[in-house]
């Protein structure tokens, strides 16, 4: 096989169109998280959560936080799993490695194991009154959760969260931010059939690919969602930096035309910062976890793409209680052109009008 030869320009466009960050918008929510394969959830909301900014930037004004709502708590068009919004048409992906408990640890495994009557408590009480949120399940462990972070002794949340990833419970909804849980029978479609396992791990690197345009075969394990994509696509190498890299081949031959876009401190586009600076030139990092003084960017500064370029960071903050979208600064990693400039300031207003905030600049 070839290998495809690639100007850095050349892989900047595979990647934003892959992410559907090119003029041509997407027009409907789940066919989008269908080709993205998924949103991630995070609950930080000094603009939006995060899975609405991603679909906000892809879709645009017409999107609503009440469609990904609806789909997961009425038409079950999405699941959640994992902090991870996925298309219910990827489950058979998932039920194998699910059945198996891949991906969970031998100790992780044994607190369960050692905890089964205490499995098993949750699932009598939430086949007999779920879905409910994890306050109110009893806490009946034999062995307590051991961690030194902040998941220490939350036994319940626990073990819902190992539940799910074995597929015995999932999420069914929300009660404002708090999940509300119930048996994994009445969440999923029935008789859904399971991909096996090696053959699903394949189609999951292809899909994953063809979200992305260009990654790496191999890369550090990441949580939640792998960056690398094994042999999938077709090796390419990309003028300037150094390695192989595989690349979905359909991308190659689509137009590619920018625009402007405001992007979630989590978009997959920037997710990867050793990618990010390898095909972007492009420094970030999230730094609503450093004190104030040491912010260099702001609490959640949203990164700035520019037609084939990310070119800088916005600092905002959506102050509901004033009706105020205020801009604290806008900080320029190359120095706009007047142009530039222009289409920054009206995908910013196009945020205040999506949120139902006036600017204050």
């Amino acid at each position: 096989m070839s290998v495809h030869r690639l100007t850095i320009d050349d892989a900047r466009r595979l990647a934003i169109g892959a992410q559907r960050l090119d003029a041509e918008r997407p027009t409907a929510l789940v066919p989008l998280v269908e080709h993205l394969t998924f949103l991630q959830i995070d609950p930080t909301a000094a603009i939006a959560p995060s899975a609405d900014l991603v679909a906000w930037s892809r879709l645009g004004g017409s999107y609503r936080p009440e469609d990904l709502r609806r789909a997961l708590e009425q038409d079950r068009t999405l699941f959640e799993l994992n902090a991870l919004v996925r298309p219910m048409s990827d489950l058979p992906l998932y039920l194998a490695s699910m059945a198996n408990a891949r991906g969970m640890s031998a100790g992780v495994r044994q607190w369960v194991e050692r905890n089964d009557r205490f499995r098993r408590d949750v699932l009598a009480l939430l086949r007999h009154k779920g879905p409910l949120q994890s306050r109110d399940i009893p806490d009946t462990h034999v062995v307590p959760w051991s961690s030194s972070g902040w998941t220490a002794n939350r036994n319940v949340t626990q073990m819902l969260e190992l539940m799910a990833m074995r597929g015995e419970v999932a999420i069914s909804g929300r009660r404002g931010r708090q999940r509300l849980w119930d048996l994994a029978e009445r969440v999923f479609p029935p008789d859904t059939p399971a991909v096996p396992i090696e053959e699903a791990l394949r189609v999951r690197d292809a899909r994953r690919l063809r979200a992305l345009g260009i990654a790496r075969e191999t890369a550090p394990v990441q949580p939640m969602e792998p960056v690398h994509v094994g042999p999938a696509g077709e090796p390419a190498v990309v003028e300037g930096v150094p390695g192989t890299w595989r690349v979905d081949p359909d991308a190659l031959e689509r137009p590619f035309a920018g625009r402007t876009a405001l992007l979630s401190p989590f978009d997959r586009l920037i997710h990867d910062r050793v990618r990010t600076t390898e095909l972007f030139g492009f420094e970030y990092v999230l730094q609503m976890y450093k004190p104030a003084a040491k912010r260099r960017w702001g609490y959640f500064a949203l990164p700035i793409l520019h037609r084939d370029r990310l070119v800088g960071k916005l600092d905002a903050t959506a102050d509901r209680k004033a009706g105020v979208l205020r801009v604290h600064a806008i900080h320029e990693d190359v120095t706009f052109t007047r142009a530039t400039a222009a289409d920054v300031d009206a995908e910013i207003d196009a945020l205040g009008a999506w949120l139902g905030l006036t600017v204050g600049r």
